[in-house]
């Protein structure tokens, strides 16, 4: 199910102009197409993770994958932008009750490795995004944009039946509290530090993500070509975070989280005045690298200073401040000019930097002397 949700995320930027074209849209109005589905991640991961940790993990799930494929059929089948935008928000509803879940899943089946199994599960979501937006651009590109949408819708069923019928491991169900556990969560020093750290670089990433397609195809870039852009940096992600598969257990976290956001600024920097394949390739190559940098590594580190209990909470918290970094940045740059574009990515990846490294201070310490702490 996290390879509909990633695809979604990839491919859905290489629609941009199209839709914006289709439904006559602002780029303003084409800002709440893409951050409808944000917003409603946001709130519905608050939702999820808190119930995932109070009710049957897997039936919350379930819940989750439903939504989102109905919010994904009501996207392919909408005639207005009212109607879309709606459809979006189902959507995003629907991703964000069910993916703070995943990675409590996956390390519950991995206790000993959690980062491992976190990065392994991200290069192989990587790949899947890799190869969406190309062979969209070279095979699909014929087909209607709304056809993608169906795709997501029976992926998703497809996997609630995998899910309803397999042997997932659960845990018992506590008793709701609501409030004391987002404030349990929220009182972390840690926990807000990485909280930040992943608005920011997150945040930046989104951004990237709107405004390459939008550039390229103002420059009459053929789709096919800004498939590839896309496709080269979800590319180097999962080559990446395989990369990283054996290190982010280790001592070396600390050094990978904060040199993820100076890869993330330059990366947007080059894109900002790049004006060959070349240059656009290094663009998405270094992007690419930052987010497979910042990504599992961080959920790691979310999970492992999580108050106990709290796992699911803490997760939708993780994916929360991503997706509201990512609507803020958005809505905030979109109509600057490249200069304050590319100084509010330098500045959102400078204080990402300083969050990481305090972050993992103490844990840098324990390290140095006992290694094998760093273990969930």
């Amino acid at each position: 199910m996290s390879i509909a949700f990633v695809m979604e995320l990839t491919l859905v930027p290489l629609f941009l102009p199209t839709i914006k074209a289709e439904f006559d849209l602002s780029i303003r109005e084409l800002a709440w197409f893409f951050n409808a589905y944000g917003i409603a991640v946001a709130v519905g991961v608050l939702i999820g993770g808190w119930l995932g940790d109070r009710f049957a993990t897997i039936k919350v799930f379930a819940l989750g994958v439903l939504c989102f494929a109905l919010g994904s059929a009501f996207v392919a089948l909408a005639e207005s932008f009212q109607i879309i935008i709606s459809a979006r928000a189902l959507q995003g509803f629907g991703g964000g009750v069910f993916s703070p879940l995943v990675p409590i899943l996956l390390t519950r089946a991995s206790p000993e490795r959690p980062g491992r199994i976190l990065i392994l599960w991200g290069s192989v979501a990587g790949y899947a995004a890799a190869l969406a937006p190309l062979l969209y651009g070279s095979v699909l590109a014929g087909f209607d944009w709304s056809f993608a949408f169906v795709t997501f819708a029976i992926i998703s069923v497809a996997a609630l039946a995998v899910v309803r019928g397999g042997d997932v491991p659960d845990e018992a169900p506590t008793k709701p509290t609501v409030c004391k556990d987002h404030v349990k969560v929220l009182r972390s020093p840690e926990l807000r530090l990485l909280f930040g750290y992943i608005y920011c670089t997150y945040g930046a990433i989104s951004f990237y993500l709107f405004y390459v397609p939008i550039r390229l195809a103002q420059s009459d870039v053929p789709v096919v070509s800004i498939g590839l852009a896309l496709s080269i940096m979800w590319l180097t992600f999962s080559i990446t975070s395989t990369f990283l598969r054996n290190l982010v257990d280790a001592p070396h976290v600390r050094s990978i989280l904060t040199i993820a956001p100076a890869f993330i600024a330059v990366g947007f920097s080059l894109a900002c005045y790049a004006n060959t394949l070349a240059m656009w390739a290094l663009a998405s190559v270094l992007v690419g690298a930052g987010l497979a940098c910042s990504n599992a590594p961080s959920t790691m580190l979310v999970l492992k200073f999580a108050p106990k209990g709290t796992s699911a909470l803490s997760a939708s918290f993780d994916i929360s401040f991503a997706r509201i970094g990512g609507v803020v940045t958005i809505f905030a740059l979109t109509q600057s000019t490249t200069f304050l574009m590319v100084s509010g990515i330098s500045t959102l990846s400078a204080i990402a930097i300083l969050a990481a490294y305090q972050a993992t201070k103490g844990l840098h310490q324990i390290s140095a002397q006992k290694p094998e702490l760093i273990k969930n």
